[in-house]
């Protein structure tokens, strides 16, 4: 029975508490008259923030009776959720926006100007293709092979006579080639990513260089 008449005294007290610690917060550091209409209509006047209007707005009157500021009501749990969401996306968006122009900056720090990038276009695009070139010389000395062991089979009359070695060796000839081929289509949608990369860039850069030279442009005598 004293348990259950305790939890709401202890409730009552940390209401109060609570009220008690806004009101503080509240209060400014100088002498006021605070002032609200309560929610049952009540015109109420006090020397703190008034606890009654937690949930509304309140004036402070300074000692003249002009309006030193507006309190606005204490934003209620969900409220404050929305509150502390809307900051958030705020908070992402100023950060995504300074992303952005940290790396417009470095991007046209490596680019100064349209050559600059086409050079580095060119130079990625040569490496892509010695590395193309390379397979193909694979596989231009696998076909030279292929020759040397189709030579062999003239002595036999029917492929099903072909001694195994020449058979493996047949095989082995057909699977390098085909890697080969393989490797080269990688290569060579690697160097059209690498295409899609610069004109990106490309498409970035156009307008970050026009602003940096209206910038510099003279003025008109």
């Amino acid at each position: 029975m004293l348990h259950s008449l305790r939890d709401p005294f202890l409730g009552t007290l940390l209401m109060a508490a609570a009220a008690m610690a806004w009101a503080q917060a509240r209060a400014p550091m100088g002498p006021g008259i605070y002032t609200c209409v309560d929610a049952k209509g009540r015109r109420l006047t006090s020397d703190r923030p008034i606890i009654e209007c937690i949930d509304r707005e309140q004036r402070e009157l300074s000692g003249s009776g002009t309006v030193r500021r507006t309190l606005p009501p204490t934003p209620t749990p969900l409220e404050r959720a929305l509150i502390e969401e809307r900051e958030r996306k705020a908070a992402e968006e100023r950060q995504k926006l300074t992303d952005e122009r940290r790396a417009a900056r470095a991007l046209l720090n490596r680019y100064p100007n349209r050559a600059a990038h086409d050079a580095e276009r060119a130079k990625a695009l040569q490496a892509q293709q010695d590395v193309i070139g390379t397979g193909l010389r694979r596989i231009a000395e696998l076909n030279e092979q292929r020759k040397q062991l189709a030579v062999e089979t003239e002595f036999y009359k029917d492929p099903g006579q072909w001694p195994s070695l020449l058979r493996r060796q047949f095989d082995e000839n057909a699977q390098q080639v085909a890697a080969q081929q393989r490797f080269i289509a990688s290569q060579e949608e690697e160097k059209a990513r690498i295409n899609a990369r610069f004109d990106e860039e490309l498409a970035r850069l156009k307008p970050l260089w026009a602003q940096r030279s209206g910038a510099v442009r003279p003025a008109p005598h």
